[in-house]
């Protein structure tokens, strides 16, 4: 999310097509499904540590779909929707407004929404899978979700930011600021026109210049809390790959917009150690290196439906 008619480098937005999701309907009654959530069930009940690699997939399972004219769009976005003809909050956030007090009307609405969303049911029953594991999580949703469904934060890397802050845009200073006041005034002054009034546009403190949501652009901040949560993922990865313990890497929902963040991170970790096992689980058919034989296996499913399958299998 840039200036206005900026785009943003990388927001990753996973986009099953009617038919990807049909299949994925179908899959999850039969014996194949079944064995697939056996094999992941047992592979977590086994692993040592286990990383997580969290897509918007995850956020997908609980309807809240970016790509997609999803029911949740039409309720809380159709005065957007009428006007300007597009159809997904995605589209939105990618739209080329006019000015900056249209782009940030939407903006403002977009954040908030992700803000206010309650924790989703996918994360929460994520959470109880997890809950006596040794466990980090990377991922590339900005939606606030692990933090609502009672993640420890020092557990989460959010690597492509956090919709609950603002930056400077430069940036000129590393500083992150929560930005639900100033979201919640905005939303609270758009006016029939779809505007913000000129003088609630956010600026930065320091400089003067526009602030924009902690999400990744050609400007994202990677300040003393990004560096931080990285480290501390990489941390973990490094000392449990490097103690030979067994490891599952599992990749819940990743779509193909960023894979150097996650996708081939846990190839490249599973390839170099033995004792890794590769989970994939995608409504879309996932796949994995050949040449990781039975270290890899794929579930391919609705995250809802899997996750409350597994928690089932695992108590």
């Amino acid at each position: 999310m840039g200036k206005a008619g900026g785009r943003p480098e990388s927001f990753c937005f996973f986009q099953p097509n009617a038919e990807e999701a049909a299949r994925g309907r179908e899959t999850t009654g039969s014996e194949a499904y079944r064995s697939q959530v056996q094999r992941l069930a047992q592979e977590i009940a086994e692993a040592d540590a286990v990383v997580v690699g969290a897509g918007s997939g995850l956020s997908s399972a609980d309807g809240n779909n970016h790509y997609h004219d999803v029911p949740v769009f039409d309720l809380e976005f159709a005065a957007f929707k009428k006007k300007y003809g597009f159809r997904s909050m995605g589209e939105g956030y990618y739209y080329l407004y006019p000015s900056l007090e249209s782009q940030w009307a939407y903006y403002a609405r977009y954040l908030q929404f992700m803000q206010q969303a309650p924790a989703g049911q996918a994360y929460r029953d994520l959470l109880a899978v997890l809950e006596e594991k040794d466990y980090f999580i990377i991922t590339t949703n900005v939606d606030g979700q692990f933090e609502r469904a009672g993640f420890p934060m020092e557990r989460v890397a959010r690597f492509q930011g956090d919709a609950g802050y603002f930056q400077c845009s430069q940036p000129c200073h590393d500083h992150l600021y929560p930005s639900q006041e100033l979201v919640n005034a905005m939303v609270a002054a758009t006016d029939g026109d779809q505007r913000v009034p000129s003088d609630l546009v956010p600026r930065c403190p320091e400089c003067g210049w526009q602030m924009m949501p902690w999400i990744r652009d050609d400007t994202f901040l990677q300040g003393e809390a990004w560096q931080g949560e990285l480290g501390r993922y990489q941390d973990f990865v490094r000392e449990r790959l490097a103690s030979g313990k067994r490891v599952l890497l599992l990749s819940l929902g990743v779509g193909d917009m960023t894979p150097a963040v996650i996708t081939l991170p846990f190839w490249r970790m599973a390839q170099a150690h033995e004792n890794t096992r590769l989970g994939v689980v995608n409504l879309a058919k996932g796949s994995a290196p050949a040449q990781l034989g039975n270290r890899s296996f794929v579930v391919q499913g609705d995250l809802s439906r899997v996750l409350v399958d597994l928690r089932l299998d695992l108590h």
